[in-house]
């Protein structure tokens, strides 16, 4: 199912007696400019609340594995005038509804608008030897056994679209036949190396007929041949995996690989990467891909739109999900509202102190059954309700199809008529209704299983998280910003309890809390208490974290519970037009597009600050450090609608 792209988000305080004099005119502003906006822009949001309760912002976790669970169970309908939006997000879960409550840091908050344009926010990945990836070179790496330009251009659009149909088994034919119109021995040659190197899985030959010459395509192992691109045609002294950056724009990596499988012609799966970004930003990051050259892949820069690649190498392993170190962000939160001593606060406690690392509000889900519920039924072993949460009507935004499935599905509880209801059978909801045609309504656990085993883990996970953010806020609220006897410390990857003649000796930032499993540890106070207590309301034993199927078996795990982000900096500046990027990014380097000019007293004032973050943190935290505000969907869409009346 598909994530909720937020089209920018402003986290906006209550005005002072200062801002009201100037409230009709800063109004007037914005609804101008969001008429006048161009396709990355989005709507500004008034927040009237001193303290947050929710916030309509995209939520970025910096290492997405978490974040490809999380977008395949998460579906929502935005379509439709502000207002209807807003009313039915009046069902969504606000932040301290999942346990995220408390800030650290002192300074007063502020307004600003996150993702005003997609460009406002970038990504680059950091790599496990901490290098952090860039985009500054296109050349490709001079390797005799390439074959020439010419063999991108050889073959016609006709002679491709045939070719493409025998590879993929899209017709009958069990071979193509290319006239060598003419017929040279270097002309054959170049026609056989286009085919061979743009069609992986074919193989050719050359044939008389009639006194002509053809080159015959066919296929060379059967349907095999496309999951396994030719090994005998690569060069031994070559790695066989090609490394490169890519670089893309309002694109999330699953699309941009789907996206350069199709021009390529190969299954996504030959493709690997270290985590997955974001849509709505610029992101660079390092992709593998097996047994494709660097100059195929150069190719595409002519065609491709939002995406770039290059920085190619060949090395001799793919990339692993988790590899990274982090990522380093660029971000522009424009028409900010704070004092300049009210920025440097917040940015010093940033850098200083850092921001609790709770688990966003992606995590959760959009709609009005959250996913950590699911989670829940599934550890209680209550299937019944497992199917009724992910099946019943729901209030709130969705899709029109889904609605109908549902209301179809309370009407009958018939898998068959309600599956007659969606046109799409990929999401969730049809992945079940499939499995419980096929194995009836008395095995509801064989039916969720047909689901796939990152969505179906996906909600239990969502459950620790949810447990682990009201631990969390709990833990600050009790002890505050320091160490206590009792608190978790990692020794290696050994967790052990503070004693207390060593408190001394550590930090806040040492200090872990756990994900509830079986082979975890507790806090020795109050919190460890609350952990059970929490456990027992939800009908569970935190002694016996093991389930009767092995894949619902919680281990647990342990998570800092203050992340410090590293290199981070920070500045203000003036602008006029919202439209106008604050930064350059590595493709307008390498076209060299200058620095944008901004005037020293624009009308608005924007803060373009940077940081670093490890693997399974989200940014979306830190930003809510730094404004003090809250980021569910359910707030910012009704104070957007507030606004906007």
């Amino acid at each position: 199912m598909e994530t909720v792209e937020v089209n920018s988000v402003s986290l906006k305080r209550p005005r002072s007696e200062d801002d009201v004099a100037n409230a009709d005119e800063i109004k007037r502003q914005k609804i101008l400019e969001k008429s006048k906006a161009e396709n990355d822009s989005g709507q500004s949001i008034e927040n009237v609340t001193e303290q947050p309760k929710d916030t309509k912002s995209e939520i970025i976790p910096t290492e997405e594995s978490e974040e490809q669970e999380e977008e395949e169970l998460e579906d929502s309908d935005e379509d439709g005038d502000p207002e209807s939006f807003a009313d039915m997000m009046k069902h969504g879960l606000t932040e301290s509804d999942v346990g995220i409550t408390k800030f650290v840091s002192s300074h007063k908050g502020f307004s600003g608008i996150l993702k005003e344009r997609y460009s406002d926010f970038v990504v680059h990945e950091i790599g496990k030897d901490g290098r952090v990836s860039h985009l500054d070179d296109f050349s490709v790496p001079v390797d005799d056994e390439d074959p020439s330009e010419e063999t991108f251009t050889v073959l016609s659009d006709e002679d491709k679209q045939r070719l493409e149909e025998l590879q993929l088994f899209k017709n009958k034919e069990t071979s193509v036949a290319i006239e060598v119109i003419e017929d040279t021995k270097e002309k054959r040659t170049i026609i056989h190396q286009a085919v061979k190197s743009l069609f992986p899985g074919l193989e050719t030959k050359t044939e008389d007929r009639d006194g002509k010459k053809y080159i015959i395509a066919y296929h060379a192992a059967g349907k095999k041949a496309l999951a396994n691109p030719r090994k005998h045609s690569w060069p031994k002294s070559r790695g066989s995996y090609c490394h490169f950056v890519l670089y893309k724009e309002n694109k999330d990596t699953m699309d941009a690989i789907n996206v350069l499988s199709k021009f390529l012609r190969v299954k996504p799966n030959i493709f690997s990467y270290m985590g997955t970004k974001d849509k709505r930003a610029i992101t660079v990051q390092e992709i593998a891909v097996l047994r494709i050259t660097a100059q195929r892949l150069a190719h595409l820069n002519k065609c491709l739109m939002n995406f770039k690649l290059g920085n190619f190498s060949y090395k001799n392993h793919p990339l692993k999900l988790g590899e990274l170190q982090g990522n380093h962000f660029t971000v522009v939160l424009r028409n900010i509202t704070g004092t300049d001593e009210q920025i440097e606060q917040a940015m010093h406690s940033l850098r200083e102190i850092g921001f609790i690392n709770y688990y966003g509000m992606q995590r959760f889900g959009t709609t009005a059954v959250p996913t950590y519920q699911i989670g829940r039924a599934i550890l209680q072993n209550n299937w019944n309700e497992v199917m009724d949460l992910i099946l019943k009507p729901r209030p709130g935004a969705e899709k029109g199809y889904l609605v109908k499935c549902r209301e179809e599905w309370a009407k009958t509880k018939d898998p068959a008529a309600a599956l007659k209801k969606l046109p799409v059978k990929r999401c969730v909801e049809g992945q079940l209704l499939r499995g419980l045609l096929k194995y009836g309504m008395k095995n509801i656990i064989s039916a969720f299983g047909i689901i796939p085993r990152n969505n179906r883990l996906m909600y239990i996970h969502s459950y620790q998280s949810y447990v682990w953010n009201n631990m969390v806020s709990k833990r600050i609220e009790e002890y505050g910003l320091k160490a206590v006897p009792g608190d978790l410390i990692l020794k290696g990857a050994t967790a052990v309890h503070i004693e207390e003649g060593d408190v001394d000796n550590y930090t806040i930032h040492d200090v872990v809390m756990p994900l509830p499993g079986f082979d975890v540890i507790y806090p020795k106070h109050k919190i460890g208490e609350a952990y059970k207590e929490m456990l027992v309301a939800d009908n569970l034993d935190i002694n016996n974290m093991r389930h009767k199927i092995r894949d619902y078996s919680l281990s647990g795990a342990y998570r800092k519970i203050i992340i410090r982000p590293q290199n981070v900096n920070w500045e203000v500046v003036a602008y006029d037009d919202p439209k106008i990027p604050l930064f350059t990014t590595d493709l307008d380097k390498l076209e060299g597009k200058p620095l944008p000019v901004l005037p020293t007293d624009g009308k608005f004032r924007a803060l373009k600050m940077e940081f670093s973050l490890p693997p399974s943190t989200y940014a979306t935290m830190a930003i809510r450090e730094v404004l003090k505000m809250d980021t569910s969907i359910k707030n910012q869409t009704q104070l957007n609608t507030t606004w906007l009346r």
